[in-house]
């Protein structure tokens, strides 16, 4: 056996461990899941083949639509702000100021905390008799709503929540992008007379397009699928306003007993994660580069690592 051959087997015995986990942990159960959107099946007992019929039920289905509608919302409204506020977190984390490592913890300490605690913990905040948030909106003069109860506010109070609890994560990849960016590019926007706000448009903006569209496109697959805090803080309620699509698959899988229908649900959530995903694909083209706004003379340098230059 050559030298190339070798090196070769030595690649491909390295990757089947990874590939017969997804073969066995996701492909076949894909498929699976895939078959049993033409069956009618209630977890035990034979599989009756209905062809498509869970999918006119689906399309025929008012909460289905309402499902989509709440995640479609609960995405649209978490997404967006949790990038927007990692960004400014991210510039304020990274400058080189004492205690900055415990600031940094702070922040990512929520992402990785269980979420069965944090939302056990948000349930209390959002306590309309004891909880902290409507006696600080008394202390205004405010009388707030029951959060949790109230189909006006339960889905913004997830949101919140969610936007609190997953800030860590994007802010984090946003400190490594802006780490990466060099400081020449700094000093020649300062140059040309360039002030904070238009070295963070020209400059930071641009050379971090690749992780903002990064974020983007996982934190919307993220949100998407979120299904934790929904079923420990409403049960998909009050009056479904808080029923997402993977909470519905679990309804109808695990509660109804409708696989089949379960199952279908689930294809449809597959095919909406993918066609946002191929629109965020398709309009990244036109604002993710790497390289600052106008082309200073310094893109053409190498890229050491370093503090950022805006201060």
């Amino acid at each position: 056996m050559t030298a190339k051959r070798r090196e070769a087997l030595a690649g491909y015995l390295f990757l089947a461990p990874n590939a017969a986990g997804f073969l066995v942990f996701s492909l076949i159960p894909i498929g699976m899941a895939f078959v049993l959107t033409f069956t009618e099946w209630g977890l035990v007992g034979p599989q009756r083949f209905v062809g498509i019929d869970n999918y006119t039920a689906a399309l025929q289905d008012p909460l289905f639509w309402k499902a989509v509608r709440n995640t479609v919302y609960f995405s649209v409204g978490t997404v967006p702000i949790a990038v927007v506020i990692a960004f400014f977190l991210a510039l304020l984390l990274n400058r080189a100021v004492r205690g900055l490592v415990v600031f940094r913890t702070a922040v990512f300490l929520p992402y990785v905390t269980l979420t069965v605690a944090i939302a056990t913990v948000w349930m209390w905040i959002y306590n309309p008799d004891v909880g902290i948030l409507n006696y600080l909106l008394s202390l205004v003069g405010i009388d707030g709503p029951n959060w949790l109860a109230d189909a006006t506010w339960a889905m913004p109070a997830l949101v919140l929540m969610s936007n609190w609890r997953g800030i860590g994560y994007p802010t984090l990849i946003f400190l490594a992008a802006l780490q990466t960016i060099p400081q020449d590019y700094f000093d020649a926007a300062k140059v040309d007379g360039a002030n904070w706000f238009q070295r963070v448009r020209y400059v930071i903006v641009p050379m971090v397009s690749p992780a903002t569209f990064f974020i983007f496109v996982t934190s919307f697959i993220g949100t998407m699928q979120a299904f934790d805090q929904f079923y420990i803080m409403t049960k998909g309620g009050p009056a479904f306003s808080t029923t997402t699509i993977v909470y519905y698959v679990y309804q109808n899988a695990f509660a109804f007993s409708k696989m089949g229908y379960a199952s279908t649900l689930a294809f449809f959530l597959f095919c909406l994660i993918f066609v946002v995903t191929a629109m965020q694909w398709r309009m990244g083209r036109r604002w993710v580069h790497g390289e600052p706004a106008g082309g200073h003379a310094g893109a053409r340098l190498a890229r050491p690592r370093g503090q950022s230059g805006v201060q």
